[in-house]
């Protein structure tokens, strides 16, 4: 059985991000044909996922140590998994070097430089219209440091495993990037069968509307800020009877700070299972002002049966030919009116909830992606010599910016041994 290894930068946590659901489920995916180890420099917390219970091996490993290499070197796995680009600026030079025939493959999550880009466009009002709500989010600069690295790591990388179809697009027509290097990983979710919806909760049987996100994630955090400043206070005039509650894992005081019941506004924290919290919904308000990828709270959402009002970031590349399981709106004036209607017409939320299944069985719960990309790594390791040639920048990256790494890696190593009484 070949081996993969998966260096994480943090230890799964399924219940605190999508992030961590998603890795948890690239972990089964390849326990189906690979003995798989997983590293990671991180802590763990309460809420890392038990890994050994399913079969992996587990390993700790240091940052800027040259006990990496001899880990590496004994283990010498077919093919190496990096948890975003920074993972794989720390340890891929490590591993060309130590383990140079196994396949690398870079697992970007999100493109962090689209959603950095976003978020300095937001800070500096370049993607708002005064109070009246969000402008498209792509007037942004793509061309930062944050970009070079990370497209550098793409380059350097035999497969990187993309999670968003606008983010694919955006790599091949901006930036060129080779698409046999690239590969579509959309969410990989079970079906939402007929007898799993005749268990949900009926729409009498709901109650109050609710935001789900790990406040880690700096957009949740600007969301919120939005929900209490310009949704909530007009919304609840529209339904008095009505709640707003806030679910997220790592909520900081600045956010418990919103907490006002004598508003309807609620600071929930973490939420032992998302979904089944979102399962008493009746309506998920999501006016993301930006972000990239996907966002697991609509897959969430959608699980639940729970329809949604997201904003034009928030629903990119999820909907489906332009539908959407609730609404898809950025002017915070229609957000309200779309909310209200959701919540109160039992015909239009039952259908919005229709679609919501319709759209995550069509795009999220196809397992041909899964296996597409268990065939592509045989294929890459059976020709991987010729594949690395034809993508020469990428060897140039490798062999320049990697020697750098490399020797400040070193440096770093050897400054902490000399610190040690």
């Amino acid at each position: 059985m070949k081996k993969i290894l998966i260096i994480g930068l943090v230890w799964p946590e399924p219940t605190s991000s999508a992030a961590g659901w998603r890795m948890l489920r690239l972990i089964k995916l390849f326990l189906n044909s690979h003995q798989v180890h997983f590293a990671s420099a991180a802590g763990k917390s309460d809420y890392s996922h038990n890994l050994a219970e399913l079969g992996v091996h587990e390993h700790v490993i240091l940052l800027n140590h040259n006990s990496f290499d001899e880990f590496i070197g004994q283990l010498q796995p077919d093919v190496v998994l990096f948890d975003r680009f920074m993972i794989e600026e720390q340890y891929g030079w490590r591993v060309a070097e130590y383990c140079p025939s196994a396949l690398r493959i870079l697992d970007t999550e999100d493109l962090h430089f689209l959603r950095l880009a976003r978020q300095e466009a937001y800070k500096k009002n370049a993607m708002t219209s005064g109070s009246h709500g969000l402008e498209s989010p792509m007037k942004v600069n793509l061309k930062s440091d944050t970009a070079k690295r990370e497209i550098a790591s793409i380059l350097r990388s035999d497969i990187s495993l993309i999670i968003s179809e606008n983010e694919m697009e955006l790599l091949q027509n901006e930036f060129n990037i080779p698409s046999n290097i690239l590969y579509y990983l959309p969410f990989q979710e079970d079906e939402i069968s007929a007898d799993k919806i005749e268990k949900w909760l009926r729409f009498e049987d709901r109650q109050h509307v609710v935001f789900v996100g790990n406040f880690i994630h700096e957009p949740n955090w600007r969301t919120v800020e939005v929900l209490k400043n310009k949704i909530w206070p007009v919304l609840r005039k529209k339904i008095p009877a009505a709640e707003l509650h806030i679910y997220g894992a790592y909520a900081s005081q600045k956010v418990f700070q919103l907490h006002k019941p004598a508003e309807g506004f609620y600071i929930e924290g973490r939420a032992d299972d998302a979904r089944q919290e979102l399962e008493r919904y009746r309506v998920l308000l999501a006016p993301i002002p930006f972000g990239a990828g996907a966002k697991g709270k609509f897959v969430d959402s959608m699980q639940a049966g729970t329809p949604s009002v997201s904003s034009t970031v928030g629903a990119e590349s999820m909907s489906v030919k332009g539908e959407w399981n609730g609404f898809i709106c950025d002017d915070y004036s229609e957000f309200v009116e779309k909310a209200a209607a959701l919540y109160q017409n039992k015909e239009l939320w039952y259908n919005s909830q229709r679609i919501g299944a319709q759209i995550l069985n069509d795009r999220y719960a196809n397992p041909a992606y899964g296996t597409a990309l268990l065939s592509l790594c045989s294929d890459k390791i059976s020709h991987l010599k010729e594949d690395r040639d034809e993508n020469f920048m990428g060897q140039i990256l490798l062999h320049h910016q990697h020697q750098a790494t490399k020797y400040m890696a070193r440096w770093i190593a050897e400054k902490n041994k000399k610190a040690q009484p």
